[in-house]
């Protein structure tokens, strides 16, 4: 009855549907001495399991000894790219304004000649009004 139950049990751990439990409880029966004759192919594979959960890594890890140095580039990399995006808000902002101005002037430039334009007109309109009066007092003048 056992032996079904384990069978089982690796059915679902070979096709990853096993609980934790479940996978505890095969780690359990194959660290056993006694182990069902048609299950003993399994053995050396859990124990492996075992062993490897047991693990440790002790060996000290070497750090590299200039972290002072690259600290220290970090900063001054730091520093720099804030120092050009500063410039770059500040010359932006002023290249941006100067293209304002000119399109402002450009446009006040067009409505002045238009202005210009219209008071030449008015002025040829005045010109031709004082040709009228001048032939009109010769009239006046002659009767």
């Amino acid at each position: 009855m056992e032996s079904d139950k384990i069978e089982k049990l690796l059915e679902k751990y070979f096709e990853a549907t096993a609980t934790l439990a479940e996978e505890e409880a095969l780690r359990t029966y194959f660290s056993q001495p006694i182990v069902a004759a048609h299950l003993e192919q399994y053995i050396p594979m859990f124990r492996y399991v075992v062993k490897a959960k047991e693990e440790r890594f002790t060996r000290q890890v070497p750090l590299p000894r200039n972290h002072g140095m690259s600290r220290r580039y970090y900063r001054w990399v730091s520093v720099a790219a804030v120092v050009v995006m500063v410039f770059g808000i500040y010359f932006g902002n002023r290249y941006q304004e100067q293209k304002e101005a000119e399109y402002a002037y450009n446009q006040t430039k067009k409505a002045l000649d238009l202005l210009a334009e219209n008071l030449s007109r008015g002025t040829e309109k005045v010109a031709y009004l004082k040709e009228f009066e001048a032939t009109k007092q010769k009239i006046y003048n002659n009767n």
